[in-house]
């Protein structure tokens, strides 16, 4: 039986490749948290986790002082145990961001490792439902972007082969997000999905009366409308409207996946493997989903995601937010409007370690 010998522990803080904004924030850094895992048979599993500017340094801390050493000499193998009992390990941060985001950096590098050892890609060895998943962008999106600026990124998607474009909204009056969509709507036509995205920004009042203006519009799904702890309003807007209400992102366990699906909250689920804890937890969701007859449709992580979504039936889309350009030499592969599942050992990802060795905000931690 091999075991954990080694845990390095680094972090790597990257620029966005444009401007992103939405309803309530900037994105100027994104700290990229990462972990590699060594193991007594010379296998190194690397996981990687996020924030989009805050956290980082809380992330490492709680990977360096509370669960990177509770690796060492476990078997990379028992990844159920392993969740399990860091999880438990740190019951009073959780659940929440922080310790999820720290505990996906193990777990992928663990997945990492299984799938090295099995010499088998991710998405065949977490499921292999399907090689190739429908891609839509969000990078020509944000909310700052005017119109036409909108529109030509759109029609460039379109072109392209993308099947949709997201849209942020959040302007302060409804009326400048309608024009938004209308002129995209227009030029794109109604064979192209357009999905909106107002990252938590509203009430309940304003929420079910946007809605109202955005159903002329088609939508694919209306993201995020209000606070995601909010279940009562979304269940209320839910019912107010003809959009299919989609969250996730901002949910950090499986159990409140559960709850939002069983009060019929939402229609579609975009959970994130980093912020629901790693694959393990991503796997359980997306099957719990299956189970409502409905899509999941994850947030961000593209280069992880496509794989994920590849394992399962019922992913619907993988959403474009190029993140790792700077310290991958890989890339996501898209062909007649699919993303293709990585078809090499282990994650899909190849890491360019001279580019991140550049970048890194301190020298590696190592735990033995």
């Amino acid at each position: 039986m091999a075991t954990i010998t080694r845990v390095e522990i680094l972090q790597v803080d990257l620029a966005p490749l444009v401007k992103r904004t939405d309803a309530i924030q900037a994105f100027i850094t994104q700290e990229t948290p990462m972990l590699r895992i060594h193991t007594s048979d010379g296998l190194i599993g690397t996981g990687y986790s996020y924030t989009i500017g805050t956290g980082g340094s809380s992330v490492v801390a709680l990977l360096r002082d509370h669960l990177a050493p509770r690796l060492i000499g476990r078997d990379p193998a028992a990844i159920e145990a392993i969740w399990k009992s860091l999880f438990f390990a740190t019951h009073a941060t959780a659940v929440g961001a922080i310790t999820a985001l720290a505990l996906a950096a193990i777990d992928t590098a663990l997945w990492d490792l299984r799938c090295l050892a099995a010499q088998k890609p991710l998405w065949l060895e977490a499921g292999g439902a399907q090689a190739a998943v429908p891609v839509y962008t969000t990078e020509g999106g944000w909310l700052h972007i005017e119109p036409q600026a909108l529109v030509d990124d759109a029609l460039a998607a379109k072109a392209a082969g993308f099947g949709g474009s997201k849209i942020k909204v959040g302007r302060p009056h409804v009326a400048e997000d309608v024009a938004r969509l209308g002129a995209v709507r227009a030029a794109v036509g109604d064979d192209f999905e357009i999905m909106v995205d107002a990252n938590q920004a509203f009430t309940v009042a304003e929420a079910i009366r946007r809605a109202r203006q955005y159903e002329a519009f088609d939508l694919a799904w209306f993201e995020e409308p209000l606070p995601a702890e909010d279940m009562d309003g979304h269940v209320r807007l839910a019912a107010s409207t003809s959009l299919p209400i989609a969250v996730g992102e901002s949910i950090y366990s499986l159990s409140h996946f559960r709850e939002y699906l069983q009060n019929r909250a939402c229609a579609i689920v975009q959970a994130d493997v980093a912020r629901i804890g790693g694959i393990t937890p991503w796997l359980k969701v997306a099957h719990l989903v299956e189970a409502f007859n409905m899509a999941i449709c994850p947030h961000f992580l593209m280069e992880l995601h496509v794989s994920l979504c590849a394992a399962v039936p019922n992913a619907a889309w993988v959403e474009w937010i190029p993140q790792l350009d700077a310290i991958a030499t890989s890339r996501l592969a898209v062909q007649n409007g699919k993303a293709l599942a990585p078809q090499a050992p282990g994650l899909g990802i190849e890491w360019d370690w001279a580019a991140i060795a550049k970048r890194q905000a301190f020298s590696p931690l190592v735990i033995t």
